[in-house]
């Protein structure tokens, strides 16, 4: 059972995706239940994984147990056993919120929709545990298709966004998939493993250079690492906001990973920069997205497309931490992958949450009646947007600092003032909605705040759990840092 753990976890979604139309032909109404149910038996497969199956050693895989370089492999080791406990346990509680989302935002399209979230996380979690570049081809067209179908349910401008993000995620498809192309026309294989061994070897020859840029350039664009971030904003806003609070707190973070995973653990970073410092020039582009998005996000006025912004923003956090170069950073970067998560999921939720209650999400309209009508759901907001900003002691905070000492670690004091700079302009853009949340209007009248609340329990513990594990994870920072030392790629660790 233990050894097969790595195909069974996507296996799960696929047999969902094919279980749930048979189950809509008895009641469509199953479809929301089914598929939080087996996304909690996947979340507590992928916690029973990294907490009890990776600290024994990580797990290889072989499918119809033929071995690479002619069968595929499924590798589940510390970093992916990490990833896909945030990605599925975030999954899960989206998926549970939708219950009371769904009837207004998808009526009568409840079959279709979760279907198609199943197969999304399918080629999610595929993509993490897949040991072959070309099976995660097949996995980011699998997610990347699902995506487009999941963004295009929505608003009246959602199918014009999720044909733009079509266009753009195809380009960066095919980017990748020709940079495979290149790879194996010298290596003769794809899988990581193999080619780790390899890669010292063919470096430098324009082949290989080219291949890994093709590579980093098209998952970068599924990333949204600016500036190829432009699909981003449109989706997120006009999408169905389960659409948004399921891809945005997990999509970008998978692509982040793959880049993480050939980048530092197949290529190497002294491979990559043999001929093009390809590091320094992510970390460059990912200090001007974190400044970019960041004062977009100021400037929005719609609470979907402000958080839309700050994702370009905070994406870079991670790309910034791992090509510095530093362990430290390192950590930092993957803490931020899961708080990020956290965080991106609870906002969105309590966008979501507004959106239902209220009718719109227009911060314009926000006022100090808000935390009577609404108190948990603005109490969710208050913690997660503390913890975006980076104070003490919420989770976010943490990994800003880990990030600050890996720029202090290595001389690049520009990204400290990055960091800095980052987390006033955040305090600016989520600071004005708690102002006008919680401190009154003197044009408004006194009774306006003994409005009751209108929101239920079920509505609004979503956001609000996810809100409070962030300071739970703020306070046990620590037992998450032991963890991430244990995986710092060696090439990292050899700086220290």
């Amino acid at each position: 059972m233990i050894h097969h753990l790595p195909i069974i976890i996507p296996l799960i979604f696929l047999a969902a995706a094919l279980i749930l139309p048979l189950a809509a032909l008895i009641k469509e109404e199953l479809s929301q239940p089914l598929a939080s149910l087996f996304a909690l038996i996947v979340a507590g497969l992928s916690i029973y994984g990294f907490l009890f199956v990776i600290p024994d050693g990580p797990i290889r895989y072989f499918m119809a147990d033929w071995k690479p370089p002619i069968g595929i492999e499924f590798v589940y080791d510390g970093l992916s056993a990490f990833l896909l406990a945030v990605i599925n346990s975030v999954a899960v509680v989206v998926l549970i919120h939708s219950r009371r989302v769904y009837p207004r935002e998808f009526p009568h399209k409840q079959m279709p929709f979760y279907t198609v979230c199943m197969l999304l996380l399918f080629g999610f979690n595929g993509m993490v545990l897949t040991g072959d570049m070309f099976t995660l081809f097949v996995f980011l067209e699998i997610s990347s298709l699902a995506s487009y179908a999941l963004i295009a349910i929505g608003g009246r401008p959602a199918p014009f966004a999720a044909f733009r993000y079509l266009i753009i995620g195809t380009v960066g498809g095919s980017l990748y998939l020709l940079g495979l192309g290149f790879l194996y026309n010298v290596a003769g294989t794809l899988n990581m493993i193999d080619f780790q061994g390899i890669m010292p070897r063919v470096a430098t020859q324009p082949a290989i250079i080219t291949g890994v840029l093709l590579m980093i350039v098209g998952i970068g664009l599924k990333a949204a690492l600016f500036p190829m971030h432009g699909w981003l904003p449109d989706a997120y806003t006009h999408a169905s906001s389960t659409s948004t609070a399921l891809i945005a707190p997990i999509g970008t973070k998978v692509a982040a990973y793959v880049v993480i995973r050939l980048v530092l653990f197949v290529f190497g970073v002294d491979n990559v920069n043999a001929v093009i410092p390809v590091t320094t020039i992510l970390s460059m582009l990912a200090a001007a997205g974190i400044i970019y998005g960041s004062i977009m996000a100021i400037g929005q006025w719609e609470q979907k497309r402000m958080l839309a912004y700050s994702s370009v923003s905070q994406i870079g956090y991670i790309f910034m931490g791992f090509t510095m170069g530093s362990p430290i950073a390192f950590v930092g970067a993957l803490l931020h992958i899961l708080y990020h998560a956290i965080m991106k999921a609870g906002l969105f939720l309590v966008s979501a949450n507004i959106r239902l209650k209220a009718g719109h999400s227009d911060i314009r309209q926000f006022d100090h009646t808000f935390h009577r009508k609404y108190p948990w759901t603005m109490a969710a907001f208050t913690l997660c947007a503390v913890s975006m900003i980076g104070l003490p002691p919420m989770a976010g905070f943490f990994s800003k600092w880990y990030l600050a000492i890996g720029s202090l670690e290595t001389g690049q004091i520009l990204f400290l003032v990055v960091l800095l700079a980052s987390s006033l302009l955040n305090a600016v853009y989520f600071f004005r909605i708690i102002e006008k949340v919680y401190l009154k209007n003197p044009g408004r009248e006194d009774g306006d705040s003994r409005i009751p609340s209108q929101e239920s329990a079920s509505l609004a513990w979503p956001a609000l759990g996810l809100a409070v594990l962030l300071l739970v994870f703020g306070l046990g920072n620590v037992w998450l840092v032991d963890y991430i030392q244990k995986i710092i790629p060696v090439e990292l660790a050899a700086g220290r």
